[in-house]
């Protein structure tokens, strides 16, 4: 029979590995660059030389770019773990025919096919919205904002706008 013994100076060198890894981790995402990350997936998604940044009075970015049939619109607060990274698209202006269809149908969809977006009414707009504080946010998941609102506004507007559109 084989009898393993600990050597509690590898476990100890094991944890402090784990330990330093993990602050590491913590550090890289502090020193994320917001604004670079989403002027690179906005150039991936904007098309005919559309995309545009202003910065408004209040602080922070704001982007629109053109992504097939919509307008898309990313909104930075600032760069702390307490701001916001905003991005939505308007599919349909109101008022529009049968509104409690729409709403009903909206609500259906928010359900089941709009992952970390939803669909709101904003300004007397139907729109595609996601919102996300910047606390732990990875690159990953500021491109999968983006490209989810994009891409569910961009395969809804048209038919949104067939079916209700203009009262």
């Amino acid at each position: 029979m084989t009898s393993y013994q600990s050597n509690q100076e590898t476990v100890a060198n094991e944890s402090t590995s784990t330990g330093e890894l993990i602050n590491e981790i913590i550090e890289e995402t502090k020193d994320i660059n917001y604004v670079e990350i989403i002027e690179n997936v906005i150039d991936t998604l904007e098309q005919d030389d559309s995309a545009m940044v202003s910065h408004p009075s209040e602080g922070g970015n704001r982007w629109k770019f053109k992504y097939g049939t919509v307008e898309v619109f990313v909104q930075l607060t600032g760069p702390t773990d307490e701001d916001t990274l905003t991005v939505w698209s308007v599919v349909l202006k109101l008022p529009a025919k049968d509104e409690p269809r729409l709403t009903r149908q909206l609500l259906e969809m928010n359900a089941s096919g709009t992952f970390e977006a939803r669909f709101a009414i904003v300004e007397n707009q139907v729109v595609v919205l996601a919102t996300r504080t910047l606390a732990d946010l990875s690159a990953s998941e500021v491109s999968r904002i983006i490209t989810v609102v994009a891409t569910i506004a961009d395969n809804n507007d048209e038919a949104l706008e067939s079916e209700f559109g203009a009262a």
